[in-house]
């Protein structure tokens, strides 16, 4: 039915039945069950009239309904950024990122500064404000802190051209809840869920770790750290000194 409207424009209940060979009461039922989901909307048209002094009220198809047919809306969006990147460069890609996500910066840093708290809290609250925006965002704390978790990426076959688009979302989350945080998962890449990592505050006297397995590394260091001094001189064998009293140095030998 909703095939209908869009291939003939707004229609009356009668001349949907008439098309689909079924009783206007029928239609109507069906209608009525699309328009409690949004799909469609009963509007009355002026100029035609139906009955005496009555306008006639068509059903029309909602954006709603129309997202429900193909759309090429990342075709276009990857057309639009590879030229952007064959023009401009990838600086010029994170700008459309940075310029995309800035209404969703703002708008999420409403329900964000209401919340008071640590970074974890922060977060709670902008996984409610992510999940309005198409999202499905969860927040939850574990051992390190906590970490925010994204069910849906509404860009995710064009972010897995252009990570600046991960790159620059990573940016903002960590300004909304106020502190570093660490991508650990994009579904852009492959993953189920998009996962960041929210550090916690650190405890008295202890220190990052970087043991395998920890993925809440210290830093974006990945370079092996120094030995110790001590350890540097341990792992070269030392001679023991000797004790002949006989010259060993070439230099000191005089010819037979």
């Amino acid at each position: 039915m909703t095939a209908l409207l869009l291939e003939h424009g707004p229609q009356t209940a009668s001349e949907l039945a008439g098309r689909l060979g079924v009783s206007p009461a029928a239609v109507r039922r069906h209608l009525d069950a699309l328009a409690a989901r949004g799909r469609v909307e009963e509007r009355s048209t002026a100029g035609t009239q139906r009955g005496r002094g009555r306008p006639a009220r068509r059903f029309h198809l909602t954006d709603a309904g129309r997202s429900g047919f193909a759309h090429a809306y990342d075709d276009l969006a990857l057309t639009a950024l590879r030229y952007v990147a064959a023009s401009g460069g990838p600086d010029a890609v994170r700008a459309v990122a940075e310029a995309q996500l800035a209404g969703l910066e703002r708008r999420a840093s409403d329900a964000v500064t209401r919340a008071a708290g640590a970074p974890v809290d922060r977060a709670q609250a902008l996984a409610e404000a992510l999940t309005a925006e198409g999202y499905a965002a969860s927040a939850s704390a574990i051992a390190s802190g906590g970490q925010l978790c994204q069910h849906h990426c509404p860009v995710a076959h064009v972010a897995a051209e252009f990570p600046q688009l991960c790159e620059v979302e990573t940016a903002v989350i960590g300004r909304l809840v106020g502190t570093h945080v660490q991508r650990l998962a994009t579904i852009a890449h492959g993953d189920g869920v998009c996962t960041t990592h929210i550090p916690g505050p650190r405890r008295p006297g202890t220190t990052p770790t970087t043991g395998v397995g920890d993925h809440t590394r210290a830093g974006n260091n990945d370079r092996p750290a120094r030995p110790v001094p001590g350890e540097r001189a341990a792992r070269v064998p030392r001679t023991a000194p000797s004790t002949s009293t006989t010259p060993t140095n070439d230099r000191e030998r005089t010819p037979a």
